[in-house]
């Protein structure tokens, strides 16, 4: 049985209208319709409160419909991990930022011979310290957007 199938027998069983469920959601009672016509699907969490409404497993909503459930994995995909997607970009940029400061302190030092550094920062991790950062931002990065959305 398909969800839309499904969503529309448990409120008739329960004897409410489409405005009676929309009610009870929060939601609008075109957006019941278009549930039980196939033409759009609710989202993680009105399936959860559909399936306490209904006492009906969550699995048995999902399962029930497989449009239904890769647009759930789907919706996750897009979802996960946004706040570690946005630390590798930082990383990342941060890197490349530092790089190019570094690059530009070697071309003022190697041209205008002067001798700048930074005070009190071993030369290993000024010169490897941006490397990392942008390495660790890109692989990272790289491996989440394959990943997710």
């Amino acid at each position: 049985m398909y969800f839309k199938e499904r969503l529309k027998s448990e409120r008739e069983l329960k004897g409410w209208s489409q405005s009676e469920l929309a009610d009870k959601l929060h939601v609008s009672r075109q957006s019941i319709s278009k549930w039980e016509t196939g033409k759009s699907f609710p989202n993680i969490e009105l399936i959860i409160q559909l399936s306490d409404l209904f006492g009906i497993t969550i699995d048995d909503f999902l399962r029930s419909d497989e449009r239904l459930e890769n647009k759930i994995i789907d919706d996750s995909k897009n979802l996960a991990y946004p706040n570690l997607k946005k630390l590798f970009e930082a990383l990342l940029i941060l890197g490349g930022f530092f790089i190019m400061i570094k690059w530009f302190v070697l071309g003022v030092n190697t041209y205008m011979d002067t001798d700048i550094y930074i005070h009190g920062v071993p030369s290993n991790v000024s010169n490897y310290l941006p490397l990392g950062m942008a390495t660790v931002g890109w692989i990272g990065g790289s491996i989440l957007s394959k990943k997710y959305k």
